[in-house]
């Protein structure tokens, strides 16, 4: 059985700009003079395959990779002790009734329990 050969693949417009792009960059760090950057570039617009363009950053190190995505922002919560302190507050004033003692404790331990198993991030 006779092996199959690949025929090369033909560059676009977007990869001899992208390999002209590493070139002017090869100048810029020093790795190229200005006279090889000026010949390999007129080279990489006109080259016709890949493994034209290849041959011209093959003695360049390896571009570095894609700064990796901003984290995405934390969850926030709205503070739930002033918010209760204020509406029992409110409710105490209004009301003919003595403060109710017992309402501000539960949502005290409530608000200390949520506190403990959820990481709270301040506010940006």
């Amino acid at each position: 059985m006779e092996p199959t050969h690949t025929p090369p693949r033909r560059a676009s417009d977007a990869d001899r700009e992208h390999t002209a792009a590493r070139l002017r960059d090869a100048v810029g760090e020093g790795r190229l003079t200005l006279a090889e950057a000026d010949e390999r570039i007129t080279a990489a617009y006109t080259a016709v395959h890949h493994h034209d363009l290849a041959a011209l950053t093959a003695d360049l190190p390896a571009p570095p990779p894609p700064p990796a995505p901003p984290a995405p922002p934390a969850r926030t919560r709205p503070p739930l002790l002033p918010v209760l302190a204020l509406l029992l507050t409110a409710a105490w004033i209004a009301s003919p009734l003595p403060f109710p003692w017992p309402l501000l404790l539960i949502a005290l331990l409530v608000h200390r329990a949520r506190r403990r198993h959820t990481p709270i991030t301040p506010a940006a």
